[in-house]
């Protein structure tokens, strides 16, 4: 009955029920969403916003999942995925894109325009969205640096711009977690650049992640915050972790701030393999390792 009342309403846009999350999430892990929706315009998300708070429904906004592991037990409400909401425009030295828009395509227009300041980005596969809502950063960049200005909705329905300093971006961190805002598009300042040493640039750190990193397995990249002073990785293999597994789920060998699905992991295996990993660094070095990637759903 409330699958046909969110059709009916929104005749435009696609919305499925109870879809399990495993098939849009990294980790491939999740349960299902009451009920899916892939909104393909601001005006759109914005009408789903509306929608829900009439009806007191929550509303979860996942971004493209990449970052992100969903419990087992799945989401109540309505949950939306932002990843047709993916134009990039290039306006001088500016790069506007949605927030659905991948990160990687959004340094790709960037090469192609000659603009220079994001290369740093050229491998991180999240979202527009995602990457301004964690301040996502690798190889010594970060989004803080780049980003001038994101349009945000508001949980109660209003639609603000706000600018880097209103952002108050920190390390994994803005004021879009504070206040659960959505992110609906950002502004990316760079400079004009050579397109060779762009491209050199990009693919440099292309094979490095590709050295370092398990690409090769289903993952939610870095699960872990740095802890000041220390390297999560090296306080994770020091503590004869890698190679640990429960279920599908396993510190992978390769780099040991990731946790791999080798197959058929659960959204628990994750979970317990993150509370064995904190517990027994916390036990060898008196070092509690936060979290990075955004665990939400139920149990």
């Amino acid at each position: 009955m409330i699958l046909q009342t969110i059709i009916e309403t929104f005749p435009d846009i696609q919305i499925l029920e109870r879809e399990p999350l495993s098939k849009y999430t990294n980790t491939k892990t999740g349960g299902p969403a009451d009920y899916l929706a892939f909104p393909k315009t601001v005006e759109q998300a914005s009408q789903l916003l509306d929608w829900a708070n009439q009806q007191e429904m929550p509303l979860t906004v996942v971004g493209n999942a990449s970052n992100l592991i969903v419990r087992d037990g799945g989401i109540r409400g309505l949950t939306v995925i932002l990843t047709k909401m993916k134009e990039i425009q290039v306006t001088g030295n500016q790069v506007v894109a949605e927030a659905g828009a991948a990160l990687i395509q959004t340094t790709e227009v960037a090469y192609q325009a000659c603009l220079t300041g994001i290369e740093f980005a050229a491998g991180i596969p999240g979202s527009v969205g995602g990457a301004v809502f964690m301040n996502a950063g690798a190889y010594g960049g970060e989004i803080s640096e780049v980003v001038s200005e994101a349009k945000i909705l508001t949980r109660q329905g209003q639609i603000r711009t706000l600018t880097n300093h209103e952002l108050d971006f920190g390390y994994r961190h803005s004021s879009i977690q504070d206040y659960d805002d959505i992110v609906l598009s950002a502004t990316f300042n760079l400079k004009s650049g050579d397109a060779e040493k762009i491209r050199s640039r990009m693919d440099e750190l292309n094979r490095l992640r590709a050295s370092k990193q398990p690409l090769e397995y289903p993952s939610c990249g870095s699960v872990f915050k740095r802890p000041t002073g220390y390297f999560t990785g090296k306080l994770i293999h020091e503590s004869g972790l890698q190679g640990f597994q429960i279920g599908g789920a396993q510190v992978s060998q390769k780099h040991a701030g990731f946790i791999i699905n080798v197959g058929g992991a659960t959204a628990t295996d994750y979970l317990n393999v993150i509370h064995h990993v904190q517990n027994t660094v916390f036990e060898k070095f008196g070092v509690h390792l936060q979290t990075e990637v955004r665990i939400i759903g139920e149990k």
